[in-house]
């Protein structure tokens, strides 16, 4: 899954790709065919960002830089589109322009969320995280952190379920950075396999994250070759999508470890 932030603030990429209040479509449209190209399955398009302290987007803004993407891409490529919204007017829309994957930061709890994801018919990323964007960083703090992780992914599964989603249209993603310390991140990527709950796919998103800083202290644009050491890490532990930044290297990581299983399974 390619990431294509179109915000001015994301804490990897902002501003690249939106520009002057405005989406830079052009630039939108090569950075997707790049990726593609690299070996991406999926785009995940953003409008707000969730890093800690981001400014709030209106709800008009978020819709405007999403849907413009969303409308770009589809005529242009074959691909799976997803949204990475909590809005459910852009959810909405997103599906009614071509989206495929509705991927919710929040788990689809703000209200009309949940009726809109369900009416969309569309896949669904839930992610766990604890807090807000802009408190989740302060202190984080859990009694048992794969079993409380667990328990969320079984609760939401129910809601979804209850709500009329089939099982097989529901990915879940643990939240690498979203309410968790450094310590938690490495423990959790530890114990990966204990989160793939009733065998549903899991996505991550570890590209770039802070917890790399915690080791290696790197600048978010030198944070490659650490990137590519968890996204395969990731994969080894159970993972079935890696939400990535750097797609073509990542392409290449996974390749080499996948063949490398091939031969040890022979």
């Amino acid at each position: 899954m390619g990431v294509l932030n179109i915000t001015p603030d994301s804490f990897s990429d902002g501003g690249q790709l939106y520009r002057n209040q405005r989406v830079d479509v052009d630039a939108v449209l090569r950075r997707a065919d790049k990726m593609l190209l690299e070996g991406a399955d999926i785009l995940d398009i953003g409008g707000e960002s969730t890093r800690p302290g981001a400014d709030r987007v209106s709800e008009t803004e978020e819709l405007y830089r999403v849907t413009v993407a969303v409308h770009a891409i589809s005529e242009r490529f074959d691909t799976i589109i997803s949204v990475d919204s909590s809005n459910p007017v852009v959810m909405a829309e997103s599906a009614r322009l071509g989206a495929g994957l509705l991927n919710d930061v929040r788990g689809f709890s703000r209200d009309g969320a949940l009726e809109a994801a369900a009416a969309s018919g569309l896949a669904l990323c839930v992610m766990h995280m604890q807090g807000q964007p802009d408190t989740m960083q302060m202190n984080p703090d859990y009694v048992d952190l794969i079993a409380d992780i667990n328990g969320f992914f079984e609760e939401r599964v129910h809601t979804l379920r209850l709500a009329g989603i089939p099982q097989d249209h529901i990915i879940l993603d643990p939240g690498f950075g979203f309410g968790k310390s450094a310590e938690h991140n490495f423990d959790m990527l530890a114990r990966l396999r204990e989160l793939v709950y009733q065998d549903m796919p899991l996505l991550v998103g570890l590209s770039r994250k802070s917890m790399i800083n915690s080791v290696l202290e790197r600048p978010t644009q030198d944070r490659l070759f650490a990137s590519l050491a968890l996204a395969t890490m990731a994969v080894e532990r159970g993972a079935s999508i890696v939400r990535v930044h750097d797609v073509g290297a990542t392409a290449d990581a996974l390749a080499m470890w996948h063949r490398t299983v091939r031969s040890d399974s022979r």
